[in-house]
């Protein structure tokens, strides 16, 4: 498990799009039993109650997007779950939530259809005020869900803080520039830079080295001094 840990905190710092962080999660996800994960980033302004959340899931296509369509997240009880408290949480028929509402149970009951009969959800309340979910759901009996999460609670809470703190970065429009998708080392590198940091400084804050940063930032040369104006 500790390799695989480490493969994915690799993939994921290196991600250069949804598709490749969807991916990084997706196998250690699987790894650890789990069918399915869904990330959701709610937006953050409330007074935008037409705004969809942004999300990077396994669950099936036609469910996800019944679920944006519908905006299902401002009845869904995990949701309301995640917004309301920051510690993890489990969901299922049967299991901890309680259904307050006919909208409420039939969202558990579509997706118990999809085959999620259990769910593990991390919330993601960050500093700069912006609220975050990450769910592992699963199919398979609620005793062999149960001994996954006491096993590994603890891992999936520093998975889910490695996966959000890419996501944000991932999923914001404003790291394509020029019409180029960055890393999240590149990202960070030009941040850096667009505050005056010299490539050791950078190289130290990052934890890398001085001409790995000189080479990031020569590179990306045009596409620094455009971020730089923003």
């Amino acid at each position: 498990m500790h390799r695989a840990f480490q493969r994915f905190v690799d993939r994921v710092t290196e991600s250069t799009g949804p598709d490749e962080l969807q991916s990084s999660m997706a196998d250690i996800a699987a790894a650890l039993n789990f069918s399915s994960f869904a990330y959701l980033a709610l937006p953050h302004e409330p007074a935008e109650p037409a705004k969809s959340p942004k999300v990077s899931s396994t669950y099936p296509p036609l469910r996800t997007a019944r679920y944006l369509w519908h905006h299902y997240e401002r009845f869904d009880l995990v949701v309301g779950q995640a917004i309301r408290h920051d510690l993890p949480f489990r969901w299922g028929l049967g299991l901890g939530l309680r259904l307050q509402s006919k909208s409420q149970r039939q969202l558990f009951e579509e997706a118990a259809r999809f085959a999620f009969r259990c769910g593990f959800t991390i919330p993601i309340h960050d500093s700069r005020g912006a609220i975050s979910a990450l769910t592992f759901a699963t199919n398979e009996r609620r005793i062999d869900f149960e001994r996954t999460i006491d096993e590994h609670a603890n891992v999936l809470r520093v998975l889910a803080m490695f996966f959000h703190a890419s996501a944000r970065l991932t999923l914001r429009s404003d790291r394509v520039v020029d019409g180029v998708l960055l890393s999240s080392r590149q990202f960070e590198c030009l941040e850096w830079s667009s505050r005056g940091k010299s490539a050791w400084e950078i190289g130290n804050i990052l934890g890398i080295s001085e001409r790995t940063a000189v080479w990031m930032l020569r590179e990306q040369n045009s596409v620094s001094a455009h971020f730089a104006k923003q």
